[in-house]
């Protein structure tokens, strides 16, 4: 088997994985804490109503642990197994940085050879990709690829983000409009993709996936999009300019210090009757099993920040900044994903949505 189509088996090998981590060994996780809780109780102790609580319950259960195992083996797998994404881009270096180096001469990009990303960016493998998202130049190649098994039941021609893009555009149309946090250009795509005559910035720490997200639009041959270098808590693009500022998993991935300054900074960007609106991952209910799973997720998958952004009163400090109306939505991010019967692993994906 020729080296090419021995990675991409093996890809395909940690997603069928994860498949059956998703539909079997979750529902399976499920059905057994709920035993265990109906144990605790019939026994005349309190039910958990706290994420601590069902860690607990859980912390001596074998199958807890083989589905921790199981969840943060297969995501080292993907990325750094011996056919994982890092090593196998690695073997064709040369060629694709050639052709990163594209992207210099566009007039999309604008990179900042003098900026430096926060700490908390490049302190730990967010991910568990190594060297995280900035450390090596073939990290957006890397991230775009890896993407593709992030939520392995979403169908690939009408993904999460093309249904957000649909969300945004119920409520508002924009046409002066940054995306904070781009990464590779996944969110900004269906943008520039379905909105006429768009004005459209988008920014990120990372410059690896910004060029990529560059090479991607020109290929695209999209018009009024442009990416730069910048940190969403301090853009320095004008105030007042835009009608819309949108993230797509972005908050999660922010310390709360830090995430203060960008819904403070959305705030500037915007003009008065602005939208901003977010997609993230925000446990709905106060069901202590289902937020210990997101908050254990987090930990296994080097993402710390999960757990404050669950623990921020985010209506509040939104209003804080001067937005009002302020929501809070739960999100499907494929069709009947919130069904009262779905019982596979997800994502507990929410939209916040407010005005200026």
């Amino acid at each position: 088997m020729k080296p090419q189509r021995k990675v991409e088996a093996y890809q395909q090998f940690v997603l069928d994985c994860k498949i059956y981590w998703s539909t079997q060994v979750y529902p399976e996780l499920q059905s057994h804490y709920s035993h265990l809780a109906d144990q605790a109780q019939r026994s005349g102790n309190k039910a958990p109503t706290q994420a601590r609580e069902a860690q607990a319950l859980l912390a001596d259960s074998t199958l807890y642990q083989f589905y921790a195992w199981y969840e943060r083996h297969l995501q080292r797998m993907k990325y750094s197994g011996r056919m994982g994404l890092v090593p196998h881009f690695d073997s064709e270096r040369d060629t694709l940085e050639a052709r990163l180096a594209e992207a210099d001469s566009l007039d999309n990009l604008q990179l900042d050879p003098a900026f430096q990303p926060p700490r908390y960016y490049t302190s730990f493998d967010v991910h568990q990709h190594p060297k995280g998202l900035a450390g090596d130049s073939l990290a957006g190649l890397v991230y775009e690829q890896a993407s593709r098994s992030t939520t392995p039941l979403l169908r690939r021609d009408r993904d999460l983000h093309h249904r957000f893009t649909a969300e945004l555009l119920a409520r508002v149309r924009p046409k002066r409009m940054v995306d904070l946090g781009c990464g590779f250009g996944k969110s900004t795509r269906p943008f520039y993709q379905e909105v006429s005559g768009i004005e459209l910035t988008a920014v990120d720490l990372s410059e690896p996936c910004l060029r990529v997200a560059a090479l991607n639009a020109r290929d695209d041959q999209a018009s009024g999009v442009r990416f730069l270098q910048r940190d969403a808590a301090d853009t320095g693009l004008e105030a007042g300019r835009f009608d819309t500022v949108t993230s797509t998993m972005l908050l999660h991935e922010l310390p709360p210090p830090h995430l203060e300054r960008v819904v403070a900074e959305s705030f500037r960007l915007l003009e008065p009757g602005g939208t901003v609106i977010h997609l993230d991952f925000l446990v709905p209910d106060p069901d202590p099993f289902k937020r210990f799973i997101h908050y254990s997720h987090g930990r296994r998958n080097n993402e710390p920040f999960m757990e404050p952004l669950n623990e921020l009163d985010l209506v509040a400090l939104h209003k804080q900044a001067g937005f009002t109306e302020v929501e809070i939505l739960p999100f499907e991010e494929a069709e009947g994903t919130l069904a009262p019967g779905y019982r596979a692993w997800r994502f507990p994906w929410a939209v916040v949505i407010a005005r200026k």
